[in-house]
């Protein structure tokens, strides 16, 4: 049983039953890191309706389903093992030991994160960030992907990819901690790790139909999706960054501060950088470059001030803007830009966290003791940010590729889909659900879905592939009305 009662002033007293040490939890700790885990929840479905609103109709509804099934996925790994091999106090500078397999002996005494709450709270609450990475990630299968063998990567890669990273950065016993790393809130573990990892899947799934051609020059399909996706994405990021205190007190509150400062920059800075273009107020690109904001303060957010935090959001705003031509430069296809948002920004976040970092603003919770950055005259601390970047980057684009490629020769498990199921869509092909039934899809799918609609009235609905002519790749397509 977990040996717990109340002080005099109503806190949470744990007693180790082996030692007879004591360790007390201010309610109000737990309470806030509770809510921030709901937070961080619901930021995962906000990246399912902000990607399905950026492609076309035909696949909206497989981008928000894999975000959920991820979710699935990653809280079964976490308990299995995933817990153990980020946080286990056993652990190798480079991951964990299967110590808290099955989160077993994972109960009421204070977490390797913070002595103010509970391990237990700390499971639950690292679990959401685990999710949300490998859903940042999984977004690059985009329009081309097969589901089924995405089952099995999520648990793979979160296992091989992000579990590591997590140690190394987050686990007191990993090279970066030990080294002085600083990554509040998981400018490597969660964005240049999704990020890289979704170049990686990018490029071997390689280019889709018709790329090139005007056949994907097209719009998102659905703005409102991308609104809705943002919304839901930064109202979470408060208990994504806030919550990383690990307690309520005055850090966490500084934390929300500059990551709601450094998503309005964000978003301003994107946005008019794409009206020097078409002279248009693009809501998108207001919704992208919020989105780099938040990614660039993440691994800041509990060591600098507000008026860095300007600087955070215009910075990656821009950057961020611009790295989305890298695709082109390269020949890549990130129908996304995951790479450009999350591992550029990552990296950006992380640079200059080495020169905005304060001891002042880290020692806000009363405990953390930080030499700082170059604002403190902390001048190595860029070594250390960029040495943890280059690591977390590498090491996710080399095992990301390597488990593709075994996943490649299993049969069965290839995560590529074939070219019948892209120019149908991946709902219909793979899910046969729809997001909005049969709206549209012609001018999609490139010819006459009649065969589809018989279907829907109990015929086959498989449409006639082979009649497709190669003319309608690139074709400008028919607007619909509706």
């Amino acid at each position: 049983m977990v040996n717990v009662t109340y002080d005099a002033s109503q806190q949470l007293v744990w007693t180790d039953p082996n030692s007879g040490e004591t360790a007390t939890y201010g309610l109000g700790d737990i309470a806030w890191v509770l809510s921030s885990t709901a937070l961080v929840w619901i930021m995962i479905p906000g990246v399912g309706f902000f990607y399905s609103g950026l492609l076309r109709r035909k696949n909206a509804l497989s981008m928000i389903f894999i975000s959920m099934m991820a979710l699935g996925v990653v809280s079964f790994q976490w308990f299995f093992w995933g817990y153990s091999l980020a946080f286990a106090d056993n652990a190798s500078p480079y991951i964990g030991t299967l110590r808290y397999f099955g989160l077993k002996g994972v109960l009421g005494e204070p977490s390797i994160g913070s002595p103010r709450i509970p391990g237990l709270m700390f499971v639950i609450y690292q679990c959401m960030f685990a999710a949300i990475t490998a859903v940042l990630a999984i977004g690059a299968i985009a329009e081309r992907g097969r589901l089924g063998p995405l089952l099995v990567f999520v648990f793979v890669w979160s296992t091989l990819v992000y579990d590591p990273v997590a140690c190394w950065t987050w686990n007191s016993k990993g090279w970066s901690f030990v080294m002085g790393g600083l990554d509040f809130a998981g400018g490597t573990p969660v964005h240049i790790v999704s990020g890289t990892a979704a170049l990686a899947i990018s490029i071997y799934l390689g280019k889709r139909r018709g790329y090139g051609t005007e056949r994907l020059a097209y719009k998102p399909h659905n703005t409102t999706y991308v609104v809705l996706g943002t919304v839901l994405l930064w109202f979470g990021w408060f208990g994504f960054n806030g919550g990383s205190a690990l307690a309520a007190n005055l850090r966490a509150i500084q934390a929300c501060i500059v990551t709601n400062l450094a998503a309005s920059c964000g978003g301003l800075a994107w946005m008019l950088w794409d009206y020097r273009i078409e002279r248009k107020w693009s809501a998108v690109g207001f919704c992208s470059g919020s989105i780099a904001g938040l990614v660039a303060i993440t691994p800041a957010s509990g060591f600098v001030g507000a008026p860095a935090a300007v600087l955070f959001g215009a910075l990656a705003g821009t950057i961020c803007n611009f790295a989305t031509q890298l695709k082109f430069i390269f020949g890549y296809d990130d129908a996304l830009d995951i790479f450009a948002s999350h591992a550029i920004g990552g990296m950006v976040g992380n640079v200059l966290t080495a020169l905005f970092a304060q001891a002042s603003v880290a020692g806000a919770d009363g405990i953390t003791v930080i030499p700082g950055g170059w604002l403190d005259h902390n001048y190595v601390q860029l070594g250390y940010q960029v040495a943890d970047s280059v690591a977390g980057f590498a090491y996710s684009f080399g095992m990301t590729t390597i488990i593709l490629w075994v996943m490649h020769f299993i049969p069965g498990l290839r995560l590529r889909a074939s070219e019948d199921a892209e120019i149908l869509g991946i709902d219909d092909a793979e899910m046969g659900e729809f997001a909005y039934d049969y709206v549209g899809l012609e001018q999609e799918i490139g010819h006459t879905t009649a065969s589809t609609l018989v279907g829907a009235e109990g015929g086959s609905r498989e449409p006639d592939h082979h009649k497709q002519s190669s003319s309608t790749v690139g074709e400008k397509p028919t607007p619909v009305v509706s």
